[in-house]
């Protein structure tokens, strides 16, 4: 399954209330260990003993830096200019929930960041431990690693939000499109609609690793690429048709939803695993994601990708020109979010 990123709530710390103060103190303590623990790219570079591999994908970073301000116009600050080993396998671990009959993920609320779908932790266990207390709540939840996460700028006087050894290693598209997406979160930020936040920079991340790859790949990167994107696109279209109709399914009459619910998700499983002999020679990378399958993963697909082909319309409708669409983008987020979403739609 694609890598997942979130925006952590950290400014809303000295405006919590009890009930959020634990939670909002892990973060910041998490997010400044985190910086700490991050150096210039050019001192770690300086190394004798760095690896050659973490050498050669550290300078690649650095031109992908470069070129998504010259060329994709993203802010041009000390993000993704420091790089950090954590020891750890993600950033953070990030809870999602629903209603076992939505597929409307539940929101957080704090000061100043507004609400989102999502908490993310520092510590893993914290992050089960909170996901335990969901489902006994009755709810569906999804508990997963995440590689990165924007701190929408306001870091970069401790350095900026840092390259990570959670997604450096990724395939040159893939890097690409990370470093682009998180810089996106910079520029424009809706309070109050993490759908739009999040396909605002799924967009971002699309049309400029587009271009990096054209431009700046060689051609088996490229290819390597294009295989992965096809996977992407066939796996989003095998659940699709599933959502629209577990969506038909929460909004209509039926008598007995839990027991239609378990027939679809079960279809949908049965689909995969054709999709994955046929065409995927056995391909295994989304067998978990399948088989974990729920309301929660379901809806987190949507804050992704629902608006996506909307922003890019918009993009292309303003002659591919980025200071344009990020300016646009700005004055959309500043909109109320039915205003917001109206003249998104019109874009298209």
């Amino acid at each position: 399954m694609k890598r997942r990123w979130l925006v952590l709530p950290l400014l809303a710390v000295p405006l919590a209330g009890c009930g959020q103060l634990g939670y909002l103190s892990q973060s910041l303590g998490g997010h400044l260990r985190l910086v700490g623990a991050a150096r210039p790219v050019d001192e770690v570079l300086q190394q004798q003993d760095l690896a050659p591999r973490l050498r050669e994908r550290l300078l690649l970073s650095q031109r992908m830096r470069d070129f998504a301000v010259s060329e994709l116009r993203l802010p041009d600050n000390n993000s993704y200019r420091r790089y950090a080993d954590l020891k750890r396998s993600a950033a953070v671990w990030n809870v999602v929930a629903t209603a076992p009959l939505s597929l409307e993920l539940k929101t957080w609320c704090f000061p100043i960041m507004g609400c989102v779908g999502y908490r993310g932790y520092f510590d893993e266990a914290e992050a089960k431990e909170f996901g335990v207390g969901l489902r006994e709540q009755g709810l569906e939840t999804l508990v997963y690693g995440v590689p990165a996460y924007s701190t929408l700028g306001w870091s970069s006087w401790l350095g900026g939000d840092p390259l990570l050894n959670t997604f450096i290693g990724y395939p040159e598209g893939e890097l690409a499109r990370m470093v682009f997406h998180e810089l996106a979160h910079q520029v424009a930020y809706a309070g109050d609609d993490t759908g739009f936040n999040e396909a605002y920079a799924t967009a971002v991340e699309r049309l400029g690793g587009e271009r990096w790859l054209k431009l700046h790949a060689t051609e088996a990167e490229r290819a390597r690429d294009v295989r992965a994107q096809k996977q992407r696109a066939e796996f989003r279209a095998l659940v699709a048709p599933y959502r629209e109709q577990l969506l038909k399914l929460y909004a209509g009459r039926e008598a007995d939803k839990p027991a239609r619910k378990a027939e679809i998700y079960a279809a949908m499983r049965a689909d995969y695993q054709r999709l994955k002999q046929l065409s995927w020679a056995g391909d295994s990378r989304y067998d978990r994601w399948f088989a974990e399958a729920n309301n929660a993963s379901l809806a987190l697909m949507s804050a992704y990708d629902e608006l996506v082909p909307a922003f890019e319309a918009l993009f292309h409708r303003l002659s591919d020109d980025w200071p344009r669409f990020h300016a646009e983008v700005r004055r959309l987020a500043a909109l109320p979010k039915s205003e917001r979403r109206a003249a998104l739609a019109a874009s298209q």
